[in-house]
C-alpha cells in the first residue's frame, strides 16, 4: 500500500472543465478526451440533494461496525469490500460497497442500517443512479457530435439499454493518521488503473486523495470539487474510438487526517455488446484493436491486477 512520492498539484484551471450547458461544450469534451481522456463537468443537471441524500447513507454505512458492514458482503461480485481489491493480491486504503445498477437488485440483502429504512436508502439510491446515468448519457451524445457521428446515441444506447451491465460503488478511504510521521510515503488507497467500462462519473466529498497520470507518466494530483463530477473515459471508449480517446490511469492516496467519500457510476454496455473501432472513424485507417465481446473484456480485466495493461492482449499494434 505504500508508494513513493511522485506526483505535482494540477492547478483547477488545468483541469479540462466542461459547462454542459454552453454550446462549445461537445468540442472542449473531444479535446479532453484526446488529451487528459479526463474532465470536470459543471452545470450537470444533477440536484445537489440526491448528491447529499446518497452520501449520508453512505456515510451512515461506513460508520457501522466492521462486522455489521462485512453482513453485505463478501463481493462476489457485489457487496462489501474492505482493504483486498479484487482476487488477485491487489490492497488498498479503503473499503466499499459494490452494486449493481439493476433495479430488481435485493436490497435485503443490505446491513441493517439500510433494512430500517430501505425504502429510504433505494430513493436515494435509484435518484443518484438515475441522474447521473441521464447526465453520462448527455455527455456520450457531445461526445458524438464532436465526433461528427450521424446515430448520436451510438454511445449512450448502450447504458440505455435493459442488459446494460452498470456498475455503482460506494468507496470509504478512512483517515490514515500513521502518514503524518513520514514525509517521504503515500498510502495507496486504491491503486493505479483504467477503467474497464465506457465511461465512469466520480462525485467525492471535500477531500483530496484522486490523481490522474498524464501522458508523459506524471502523476497530478487533481483538486476536490463536491459539487461537480469528473469524467473518465474507460477502456472500451478507447476501443471505439480506436485510440482517438485516452482511457485515463488514475489512482487514490490516503489522507492522513480526513475521511473521502466517493460515488462512482461504471456505464457499462450489454454482456453480449461486441466492442471494437466504430468504422465511421476508421476512414481508411487500420484498427488498433481486435473486436471482443463486453463479456470477454470483463472477464479478462478482473482476472488481472489493477495495474497491467488491461487492452494488451486485444491490440493489433500498439496503441498510442
Amino acid at each position: 500500500m505504500n508508494s513513493k512520492p511522485n506526483s505535482s498539484t494540477l492547478c483547477p484551471h488545468q483541469i479540462p472543465v466542461v459547462d454542459l450547458s454552453k454550446p462549445d461544450s461537445k468540442n472542449l469534451i473531444i479535446k479532453a478526451c484526446e488529451e487528459f481522456g479526463f474532465f470536470k463537468v459543471i452545470n450537470h443537471g444533477v440536484p445537489l440533494d440526491f448528491i447529499s441524500r446518497l452520501e449520508e447513507e453512505a456515510v451512515k454505512f461506513f460508520s457501522l461496525p466492521v462486522p455489521e458492514k462485512e453482513r453485505a458482503g463478501p463481493p462476489d461480485p457485489f457487496g462489501y469490500g474492505n482493504k483486498k481489491i479484487g482476487q488477485n493480491g491487489d490492497v488498498g486504503w479503503v473499503e466499499y460497497l459494490l452494486l449493481t445498477t439493476n433495479p430488481n437488485f435485493n436490497y435485503h440483502q443490505l446491513p441493517p442500517v439500510f433494512n430500517e429504512n430501505p425504502e429510504r436508502f433505494r430513493s436515494a439510491l435509484g435518484d443518484y443512479i438515475s441522474a447521473t446515468r441521464d447526465m453520462a448519457c448527455e455527455v456520450l451524445k457531445l461526445m458524438a457530435d464532436g465526433l461528427r457521428i450521424q446515430q448520436r446515441n451510438i454511445f449512450s444506447k448502450l447504458l440505455m439499454d435493459e442488459q446494460s451491465d452498470s456498475v455503482f460503488r460506494l468507496n470509504h478511504y478512512p483517515p490514515c493518521p500513521e502518514l503524518q510521521a513520514y514525509d517521504d510515503r503515500n498510502m495507496i488507497g486504491f491503486g493505479e488503473h483504467t477503467d474497464p467500462q465506457i465511461i465512469s462519473v466520480l462525485r467525492s466529498n471535500n477531500t483530496s486523495g484522486l490523481e490522474i497520470s498524464m501522458k508523459d507518466g506524471t502523476w497530478v494530483s487533481v483538486p476536490p470539487d463536491q459539487n461537480s463530477f469528473f469524467i473518465n473515459v474507460g477502456d472500451s471508449l478507447q476501443v471505439m474510438t480506436n485510440g482517438r480517446f485516452r482511457s485515463v490511469r488514475h489512482r487514490v492516496l490516503a489522507n492522513s487526517s480526513k475521511s473521502r467519500v466517493s460515488m462512482i457510476y461504471f456505464g457499462g454496455p450489454p454482456l453480449s455488446e461486441k466492442i471494437a473501432p466504430l468504422p465511421c472513424l476508421m476512414k481508411g485507417k487500420e484498427s488498433l484493436y481486435k473486436e471482443f465481446t463486453w463479456f470477454e473484456y470483463k472477464k479478462s480485466a478482473f482476472a488481472t491486477r489493477l495495474a497491467d495493461n488491461r487492452l494488451e492482449h486485444f491490440q493489433r499494434v500498439a496503441a498510442s
